[in-house]
């Protein structure tokens, strides 16, 4: 199917649901920029992460400097590139002084979850909810889930997160 040039633009805040509604043929041109993309066939992350998730966020989440995530999908969509200003990636923020192995009460591993179509977020946010002043809640994954983390940021908690190895990500939550 033809790219629509007269679609909405594309930029760093377009949530990845309207992204995906305008351009459905950018699914495959997302999924072939990071393996981490290929969540995107799953229904549940489809009808909740994607509606809240912006690519600057998705950029982050697949390790994508976010001027070349947007120049693909602008190309790819017919619409004329523009120069979007790469961010500096941040340096590792070091581990948090409240994060400390005896203060984490509740893990919850989502890889699985994950990998069969689930999606973490709903199980999460309820965990959060109920953690107790003081608790560390940790919640592994294969990648950085950078929406649930401003989500739950939303909300009062702080988040950090780790990447152990290429599939393992731990990210630690705490009230504020």
């Amino acid at each position: 199917m033809p790219a629509d040039a007269k679609g909405p633009m594309i930029t760093p805040e377009t949530r990845v649901g309207d992204l995906l509604s305008a351009y459905p043929q950018l699914e495959d041109v997302l999924i072939s920029l990071s393996p981490t993309y290929k969540a995107l066939k799953n229904p549940v992350l489809r009808r909740t992460v994607a509606k809240v998730a912006t690519l600057r966020q998705v950029a982050k989440v697949g390790d994508l400097p976010i001027g070349t995530l947007i120049s693909r999908l602008r190309c790819a969509a017919g619409q004329e590139e523009a120069a979007i200003a790469e961010e500096d990636a941040p340096a590792a923020a070091p581990r948090p002084d409240w994060l400390r192995g005896d203060a984490v009460t509740r893990s919850f591993d989502a890889r699985e979850a994950i990998e069969s179509g689930g999606h973490p977020m709903e199980r999460v946010m309820s965990d959060l909810a109920a953690l107790e002043a003081h608790a560390i809640y940790e919640l592994v994954t294969p990648f950085v889930p950078a929406p649930l983390v401003d989500l739950a940021r939303a909300k009062g908690f702080d988040g950090w997160s780790l990447r152990e190895s290429p599939e393992i990500v731990r990210t630690y939550f705490r009230r504020r």
